[in-house]
């Protein structure tokens, strides 16, 4: 009888050890600051990266500026995903990320677009129209797809005309809305933004016409020890990501 009894305990132990190991295991989460245009790609990304891992990632969307700012005020961010190259590697050199963990994870495409089917027919020549009353861009100095703005009106010799009638978004994400609900006609924002959206018009910048809008991720010093961080940065690499990022307009690292 004792016997029988140790067995069926024993037993029971186990099954229920076995039930624990086939739970899926949260092992941690991690908090990653996003430069506004990958908005839509690090959600899509962060989901399939959840249901994967088990952990768990918070995002804070901004400017790569504005997110920088805070990061040099120790934001307890884990992971800062740039819309540039520059900021990652001040981070780099400052010690506020770790070295040797930065990398290109994809190459932004800037667009020109209007919320009218039919105010840009597929050139920039919409900009100078003297009548159109506002071109929305991301603030240049914080935004880095404002500043390919900038560089492509320069380069197409209508800056001068267009300063004016300039509105600036704190980011590009801002920079969209104020095209989508009619408070500027027309604005420079990314593909991504706009990728999934057949309605409106749009003018799609040659890379030629300002420099690559190349968007480095790197491992901050916050989260130099934090798993789920150093996990999403790799989950971030991987084909099931860069499929997500290519689907939504940028160019790829590998496809560069």
């Amino acid at each position: 009888m004792a016997h029988a009894i140790l067995r069926f305990c024993v037993g029971l132990a186990m099954a229920s050890l076995a039930c624990l190991s086939a739970e899926p295991v949260r092992a941690g989460e991690a908090t990653v600051a996003v430069a506004a245009n990958f908005t839509l790609a690090a959600k899509r990304i962060g989901a399939a990266f959840e249901a994967e891992t088990g952990h768990r990632v918070v995002f804070s969307f901004g400017s790569t500026g504005q997110l920088f700012t805070q990061i040099a005020h120790e934001a307890p961010f884990d992971a800062f995903l740039a819309a540039d190259t520059a900021r990652p590697e001040r981070a780099e050199t400052e010690g506020l990320g770790v070295p040797g963990t930065r990398f290109t994870y994809a190459i932004g495409v800037l667009v020109l677009w209007s919320a009218d089917s039919d105010l840009i027919d597929g050139s920039p020549s919409v900009l100078s129209d003297p009548k159109l009353a506002h071109v929305a861009i991301a603030n240049p100095v914080t935004a880095p797809y404002g500043a390919a703005a900038i560089e492509t009106m320069t380069k197409l010799g209508v800056l001068q005309d267009v300063k004016p009638r300039l509105v600036e978004g704190k980011s590009v994400g801002q920079t969209y809305q104020f095209v989508a609900t009619g408070n500027a006609p027309v604005g420079f924002v990314a593909l991504s933004q706009v990728s999934e959206d057949p309605s409106g018009s749009r003018w799609v910048v040659p890379g030629d016409m300002h420099d690559p809008l190349r968007q480095d991720a790197i491992l901050l010093a916050h989260g130099r020890d934090n798993a789920a961080a150093k996990a999403f940065l790799e989950f971030l690499r991987s084909a099931k990501a860069l499929k997500i990022i290519e689907g939504l307009g940028y160019v790829v690292p590998d496809k560069d």
